[in-house]
């Protein structure tokens, strides 16, 4: 997470561990607010990624943000994942390219939303397999050159060889300098800011025990 006042990042900290997030997310952000000396009353702007993600770390997070918000009056804004990534890209951005992001959902797909060069959204996000990627792409921007981005790279970058002009930008996982740029570019446009929710490209995966499927029958 970050605390910045414009661009100007005031103190930052990140957790990388794969569990137990949530009870380190508060005492975090306790941490980088002191390290900016910085009151809770002076957060005028509360960003936070809806996903996708994990069901439990989205909720968490969201709660959370929430939670900071109607404590502080402060206002709340939700960008993607795909979005923090695309405005945390510094380019260099191919000549009338398309910008695809790419991010790993811990199975057999990959999550996927096309920007154009000015990260616009082209089209909603997807959950697509691997083998179908390269179809797919060119059945909506045909041989356009393309910037891949996110934390995939590697899985998509292995499907796309046969593309000309394909520029795959390493290290470029969502994070919050993402965030904080995806959501200064809201504020820039003056992007509408609806009510954040969860963004889940997929059902969640649920075990029905034997009991209760035999009191269901």
């Amino acid at each position: 997470m970050v605390v910045a006042s414009g661009e100007i990042v005031l103190g930052a900290e990140r957790d990388t561990a794969k569990h137990g997030q949530a009870e380190r997310l508060l005492p975090m952000v306790d941490a980088v607010m002191r390290a900016a000396s910085l009151s809770p009353s002076a957060l005028s702007i509360i960003g936070v990624t809806i996903g996708p993600g994990s069901f439990t770390g989205i909720r968490v997070g969201l709660a959370a943000a929430r939670g900071i918000a109607l404590a502080t009056g402060a206002q709340l804004i939700g960008v993607s994942g795909f979005e923090a990534v695309a405005a945390g890209l510094a380019g260099p951005f191919p000549s009338g390219g398309i910008i695809l992001t790419v991010l790993e959902s811990r199975r057999e797909d990959i999550y996927i939303q096309l920007f154009d060069h000015a990260c616009d959204p082209l089209g909603d996000p997807a959950a697509v397999m691997p083998a179908a990627l390269d179809e797919k792409l060119h059945g909506i921007i045909g041989g356009a050159p393309l910037l891949v981005a996110g934390d995939a790279v590697q899985r998509a970058a292995k499907i796309l060889t046969q593309r000309p002009g394909m520029i795959v930008a390493e290290g470029s996982p969502p994070d919050a300098a993402g965030v904080l740029r995806a959501v200064l570019r809201r504020l820039r446009l003056r992007a509408r800011t609806p009510t954040p929710v969860p963004l889940y490209l997929r059902p969640p995966d649920v075990t029905i025990a034997n009991a209760h499927q035999r009191a269901g029958r």
